[in-house]
């Protein structure tokens, strides 16, 4: 049975989905993809530069130890700023031309896709505080300023490292998992649906609710493509970033059922 949200609104119904909803998700963000690619292109080839660069001045202010966890913050972010992707899934699914301006238009008219994507960034600045935070607590200020391999060795050798490590991936995974259930159907929602934000997480949170094992599949496949995309200096998000963003809105599509069918 459907129930009301803050705005009085009937809230989106969210049924069960099966690890096979996934893979075929994948399989139409690829098509997507391949049917327009130049808009993934674009946004896969602005992230890649972007990482270059932050891995590059990290390296010029001494302090590439903190490539890791940006790295892991970047998929923190990721369903933001793939938020233009959803909208060309959308058009492509109803017949829509894909005009740059209009999608442009479309996702800067919905004021809750900033509101989420201020949530995001806001996560994201706790994740990098946190880093910072167990780093003094256990490496102390040498750790924090010693180079690349005296780092590595404190980090692999030591009891203060280990515990530094085990701590860091135990909070940023309660963190990035907070994030995950807040946002992996919320962003295409409010771009499809005049729904309020809040709504908008909280139904993203029963959808990951309803179905965890298909979700944590889901989850384990953007980590899995994110790495192996950041390792040939981030070229790999050309192809793998679009992809994940095209697929994220038909994931959405299988988890909430439309508009007409829940009436």
């Amino acid at each position: 049975m459907s129930t009301a949200s803050i705005s009085g609104k009937t809230d989106p119904v969210v049924r069960q989905i099966t690890i096979k909803d996934v893979v075929e998700a994948l399989a139409a963000g690829l098509r997507d993809f391949q049917k327009a690619p130049g808009y993934g292109l674009l946004l896969g080839g602005v992230c890649a530069l972007a990482g270059i660069a932050v891995i590059g001045t990290l390296y010029a202010l001494g302090m590439p130890y903190l490539a890791y966890p940006i790295g892991a913050g970047f998929a923190l972010v990721c369903p933001f700023l793939a938020a233009g992707l959803y909208e060309v899934s959308r058009r492509l699914e109803i017949g829509l031309p894909l005009d740059s301006g209009e999608i442009w238009k479309a996702v800067k008219s919905r004021s809750e896709i900033r509101w989420m994507g201020f949530m995001t960034v806001f996560v994201l600045i706790m994740w990098m505080y946190q880093v910072r935070f167990l780093m003094a607590l256990f490496l102390g200020y040498s750790g924090m300023m010693a180079t690349l391999d005296e780092f590595f060795n404190v980090i692999f050798n030591t009891s203060e490292g280990l515990m530094f490590l085990a701590v860091g991936n135990v909070v940023g995974a309660i963190l990035a998992t907070i994030l995950f259930s807040l946002s992996v159907i919320s962003f295409p929602l409010v771009l499809d649906r005049d729904v309020d934000f809040v709504t908008a997480m909280i139904t993203s949170v029963r959808a990951v609710a309803a179905n965890p094992i298909p979700m944590l599949f889901w989850a384990a496949n953007i980590v899995v493509l994110l790495v192996v995309s950041a390792l040939p200096f981030f070229l790999g998000l050309l192809i793998t970033l679009p992809i994940l963003g095209h697929a994220t809105w038909h994931l959405y599509r299988r988890v909430v059922v439309p508009v007409t069918d829940a009436e």
